[in-house]
């Protein structure tokens, strides 16, 4: 998988070949496409990243943090969980935007729409039941937030936002999310 990432990054995804791919990893053809085509390499690769990123967040986790915060911290803590992903898809926007083509076309499972979804959705959930919102709106919050976050990522890959107009659009949904509750005016 290192060696299709470097491919894909260095050449470009379509450029890239499985045969390339393999030569650049000293294993046989086989074994690449024991994970799959292009497509489910591409997957494989951004899978791995963003369950990195949950894993390394599990210490944070079980410190089981409960301190109660304000709405400012509340919109910096949601921020440092997503930017990283939001800094990745805007490394290599052509990357990006083949992985959400993929994703879109429903040809590969990701883990990013089933585990990883779950994780972040408690992720945020969490972190919002720290804040003046009652747990139905927690609930409703991290759903709202998640749901924002896959479009922005989308819209990043697309090239349609930088990742500063990105992470300021974000600030703004989780601004209303945090301040207004979900309830209606």
């Amino acid at each position: 998988m290192a060696s299709a990432e470097r491919l894909f990054r260095e050449q470009g995804f379509g450029a890239s070949t499985i045969r390339q791919i393999a030569t650049d990893a000293e294993v046989s053809t086989g074994t690449v496409m024991s994970v799959g085509d292009k497509d489910a390499l591409l997957v494989a690769i951004f899978d791995t990243w963003i369950a990195a990123v949950h894993e390394g967040r599990d210490g944070e986790r079980e410190q089981g943090h409960v301190t109660p915060l304000a709405p400012a911290a509340a919109t910096q803590a949601v921020l440092n969980l997503v930017e990283p992903f939001i800094t990745y898809f805007a490394l290599d926007l052509e990357l990006s935007r083949e992985y959400a083509a993929v994703i879109v076309r429903g040809t590969h499972a990701s883990a990013v729409f089933q585990a990883l979804a779950r994780a972040l959705l408690t992720e945020l959930e969490t972190l919002l039941a720290r804040t003046p919102l009652t747990a139905t709106q927690a609930g409703a919050g991290a759903r709202t937030l998640y749901f924002a976050y896959l479009g922005i990522l989308m819209t990043v890959g697309n090239g349609a936002l930088d990742q500063r107009a990105a992470v300021a659009q974000f600030r703004e949904v989780i601004r209303f999310v945090v301040h207004r509750g979900g309830t209606e005016s």
